[in-house]
């Protein structure tokens, strides 16, 4: 028999200063995540040092910040963590590397980065009075695959990176479009060195009825439409992963960072994504916390477990760096010379779009799970905002937000996955369960 557990959750961390001391709202947000006795979020951020250099492919963006942040983050009561996600690499392996020593010292137990690809795979573990919960890290949004860690060979050392999840896509077409497509590659002979390095047996043949333009297979089918599902390779090693902690503690919790959408809306999460969850759940977690795209995603209950698709932002301070590589600046045609709020000035177009400029991205849930002898048996959800309407330096701090109909907003993106999700009298939401 398993115990009675709660756990708490926060989606990404994102911050480059220490945060004010006890500023209003900080304390109700606190206690209520120090009601869980498991409490995770996201770190979507660096701690390179002097000698750590930007990577040519980065989050979107360069996120540093200094680790005496992680005194602000046991301050809220968090007390395990993913560092896997598109920021991990941003600074290299130097930056990763020395992430990692830091979370350590801050004595907070990290899932989903390491020094190969066993150790990223494997589960953390945060023990209390009243159990025990794995956790394991996921990202799928890798701005390249060699951010994911590699395995050790018996005699080559295996590859510092994240637990990764890549993603198996395919576009069906009908015979008419594949026809169309095909006459283009032929003609244009654009996949003329992958074809050479197939019949070297360097890059793998295709499947029947399979057509690759550069890096996107298409499909011959009835009907027009784009799929995707987990790669089978790193499903199976997280459900492993999921086994072994499930054989070393009370319950199971599995992150995934995904920016990846289903259809056209970013609210909407990618088809794998759903399938994955499913799986993890199968595979004996109690529960799938995503982040990533930095806003409210639907909230799906499968076997009487919670998938939360994305729960928003924590912490989102994304627009007060002070320095970036030369690459961020070259991306908008200026160069290091120019001053950081200049930068930003050009990216958001005066502060007039971009994240901060949606307010989607400054709404936000924490929820408290309670589970019970492998049964969910409570879900609870605290609104959060972020600062809405203050000046953007201002914004990206978290506080306890009744007055907004985030539940209800949630709720009613939620409901065509099958999930109803009340508003209590206090403010506070609540899933319904069976």
């Amino acid at each position: 028999m398993r115990p009675t557990m709660r756990i708490t959750a926060a989606g990404d961390y994102l911050e480059y200063r220490r945060m004010p001391e006890d500023y209003e709202g900080f304390r109700e947000l606190s206690d209520f995540i120090k009601r869980g006795d498991a409490r995770f979020f996201n770190l979507e951020t660096t701690f390179p040092d002097k000698d750590s250099w930007g990577s040519q492919f980065y989050g979107g963006v360069y996120l540093r910040s200094e680790e005496s942040m992680l005194e602000d983050v046991k301050r809220y009561g968090f007390n395990i963590l993913s560092f896997a996600n598109n920021h991990t690499l941003d600074y290299s392996y130097g930056g990763m590397i020395r992430t990692l020593e830091k979370v350590r010292e801050a004595g907070l137990p990290q899932a989903g980065v390491g020094m190969n690809l066993d150790e990223a795979a494997a589960p953390a573990y945060v023990d209390t009075k009243n159990g025990s919960v794995g956790l394991i890290g996921v990202v799928s949004t890798m701005m390249n695959v060699s951010a994911m860690a590699g395995r050790q060979s018996r005699r080559v050392l295996g590859r510092p990176g994240v637990n990764g999840l890549r993603i198996d896509e395919w576009v069906n077409v009908t015979p008419e479009q594949y026809e169309v497509l095909q006459e283009i590659v032929e003609q244009s002979a654009m996949n003329g060195q992958a074809d050479i390095s197939r019949s070297e047996g360097f890059t793998l043949q295709l499947p029947e009825g399979t057509l690759a333009l550069k890096l996107t297979n298409f499909r011959r089918s009835s009907h027009t439409s784009y799929e995707t599902h987990p790669n089978k390779t790193d499903m199976k090693r997280i459900v492993d992963s999921i086994g072994v902690a499930r054989s070393q503690c009370d319950y199971v919790i599995v992150s995934l960072h995904s920016h990846e959408v289903g259809g056209r809306s970013k609210e909407n999460p990618g088809d794998f994504h759903r399938e994955f969850a499913k799986k993890c759940i199968d595979a004996g977690a109690c529960a799938v916390i995503g982040h990533g795209p930095h806003l409210l995603r639907p909230v799906e209950m499968y076997k009487g477990c919670p998938i939360f698709y994305c729960l928003g932002n924590f912490v989102f301070r994304e627009e007060i760096a002070t320095c970036a590589p030369e690459d961020q600046y070259e991306k908008y045609g200026v160069t290091s010379d120019t001053p950081m709020d200049e930068l930003y000035n050009i990216r958001t177009k005066g502060h007039t779009r971009g994240l901060m400029h949606d307010n989607r991205m400054l709404e936000a849930i924490v929820p408290c799970i309670e589970v019970s002898d492998d049964r969910v048996t409570k879900i609870e959800l605290m609104p959060i905002s972020l600062g809405i309407g203050l000046e953007y330096y201002q914004m990206g701090i978290p506080v306890p937000d009744y007055t907004r109909g985030i539940i209800e907003r949630l709720a009613a993106m939620s409901e065509p996955y099958g999930t109803k999700i009340i508003t209590r009298k206090d403010g506070i939401g609540e899933i319904v369960l069976e």
